[in-house]
């Protein structure tokens, strides 16, 4: 009875271990704001660009991780999803939190990757990982799309192919702006990010 009663609970946390980790700030949540410095050293907050009137993209960024390199140097990914909505008032950002000492830290780091990556929109530092968290982002990339009324529309990945090296078929980012930017909400509006971790202090 005992024996069967240990792996009863033991397969129970097995398939509780095995549910995906969706992204933690869920969808309709309060987006927190920010007021972090881009490598160029000028200043972006969240609410500044909601009060003009703006979507936001957040990602979360490591030009270290091979994920990010997929996505920006391999595919073009993100800056493709950005090109087809920026005329639309969509600003995009990308987040890096890691901290000193860890990999992908510090703004010469991640002014090169914008040189190297051709990127058309800037890396803000988060170096203390306050923003990181209150997100709760744990991966790069995980992307954020925030509404005009400053709620969380889609959090998540990009796309749905996990592998370090392959374009998904399904861009979730872009479905999810498309349906913000006509005035709805995303048919999928959350899914399981994928990449490395986010490079928080010990």
């Amino acid at each position: 009875m005992r024996r069967a009663t240990i792996l009863t609970l033991s397969g129970a946390l097995a398939l509780l271990l095995a549910v995906p980790a969706l992204a933690a700030l869920a969808p309709g949540a309060k987006a927190p704001d920010f007021d972090l410095v881009d490598t160029a050293g000028q200043h972006h907050s969240l609410q500044k660009y909601l009060a003009d009137g703006r979507v936001v993209v957040l990602e979360w960024f490591n030009p270290d991780c091979p994920f990010i390199v997929k996505h920006h140097k391999l595919h073009r990914t993100m800056d493709a999803t950005f090109a087809a909505v920026k005329e639309r008032g969509v600003v995009w950002l990308a987040v890096n939190s890691s901290a000193a000492g860890k990999s992908g830290h510090g703004a010469e780091r991640n002014a090169k990757a914008v040189e190297e990556f051709g990127m058309t929109f800037p890396v803000l530092l988060d170096p203390t990982g306050a923003t990181g968290k209150a997100y709760e982002a744990r991966n790069t990339p995980t992307v954020f799309v925030i509404g005009r009324d400053g709620l969380v529309a889609y959090a998540g990945a990009i796309d749905d192919d996990p592998s370090p090296q392959n374009a998904g078929k399904t861009n979730h980012v872009a479905a999810a702006l498309a349906a913000v930017l006509d005035g709805g909400k995303p048919a999928v509006a959350e899914t399981k990010p994928y990449g490395c971790s986010v490079k928080y202090a010990d």
